[in-house]
């Protein structure tokens, strides 16, 4: 076996954390993997004996690859993201999984925090996902986006509220969180207006992508209230029966589908028995991008 293969194997193992790391960064999938490719690049023109820790050296260098192309996606852009963004869901099969399982979805990174995290600064971005998910140190993290420790500390510190203050601890129970999508669905189905409002939150948010090509009802949206979120369910009663439940980002969700096509996913936040928010993907061009599971039909 050649060198470049041994380097090719040590890197595999490290490929799954590297995606993670810039899923997270980036809330784009297509984004995650260019930059853990843009990584395996950057590592293939380094001497890798001198390189000590390879798994903290590669969390480093995807770090600041997905800095880059966060500065110059917003270099790019004229305008911000609007507020129905919904970032790339993950999406995989509702199974009955194992302990083991279960830890590794409680870790997911769910919607809702992905849309905060886009409302961040690059460079908050990147001190609060390195050092709050993944540990890694802020004299590290410090040299990625040149700053002193101190500083790279204060940037994640007014990450971590912003955070805070938007995302309020969802119930990690999957069982739990299956009776209230249950409840939901069903009332939607049967055109239940109360039984809606009894599941949804007072301030519950939807947001619904559905790109920029698709106007009319289904068009791109920010719903606030559960008066009027429910309103919107019962506009959309009809898609019901076609509804799978999977796993979105590790939580209860629903994927329609027609005819083995995506016509929707859908992200659920439950807190405290009732739906907070929820995060429509509904854009075509997108949809098609996804690795999405079998779809029944």
């Amino acid at each position: 076996m050649s060198g470049t293969d041994v380097l090719a194997d040590r890197f595999e193992e490290h490929r799954g954390h590297l995606k993670a790391v810039a899923y997270r960064m980036l809330g784009s999938l297509a984004e995650a993997e260019d930059a853990v490719q843009e990584t395996w690049l950057k590592l293939e023109r380094t001497d890798a004996e001198e390189i000590r820790n390879l798994g903290g050296w590669l969390t480093t260098v995807v770090g600041r690859v997905c800095l880059d192309m966060l500065r110059s996606r917003t270099s790019r852009r004229e305008d911000p993201l609007d507020d129905t963004y919904v970032p790339d869901p993950v999406i995989t099969p509702l199974s009955r999984i194992d302990p083991e399982q279960e830890v590794l979805q409680a870790d997911s990174v769910g919607l809702a925090l992905l849309v905060v995290l886009e409302t961040l600064e690059p460079a908050e971005r990147l001190a609060f996902v390195l050092h709050d998910m993944f540990a890694v140190p802020f004299d590290d993290i410090a040299e990625i986006v040149e700053r002193t420790p101190a500083t790279t500390r204060q940037l994640a510190s007014r990450a971590r509220r912003r955070v805070k203050g938007a995302t309020p601890s969802a119930e990690p129970d999957l069982g739990r969180q299956r009776k209230v999508v249950d409840a939901f669905m069903s009332a939607a189905h049967h055109g239940d207006f109360e039984a809606l409002l009894t599941v949804l939150h007072p301030e519950v948010a939807l947001r619904v992508d559905s790109g920029a090509l698709v106007g009319g009802a289904a068009a791109s949206k920010l719903v606030r209230g559960a008066r009027a979120v429910a309103e919107q369910a019962l506009l959309f009663r009809q898609f019901v029966p076609l509804a799978q439940y999977v796993l979105v980002n590790g939580a209860v969700g629903v994927l329609n589908a027609s005819e083995g096509q995506a016509l929707s996913v859908m992200g659920i936040t439950v807190v405290d028995g009732r739906i907070t928010e929820l995060h429509i993907l509904a854009d075509p061009e997108r949809l098609a991008a996804l690795d999405l599971p079998d779809l029944a039909g």
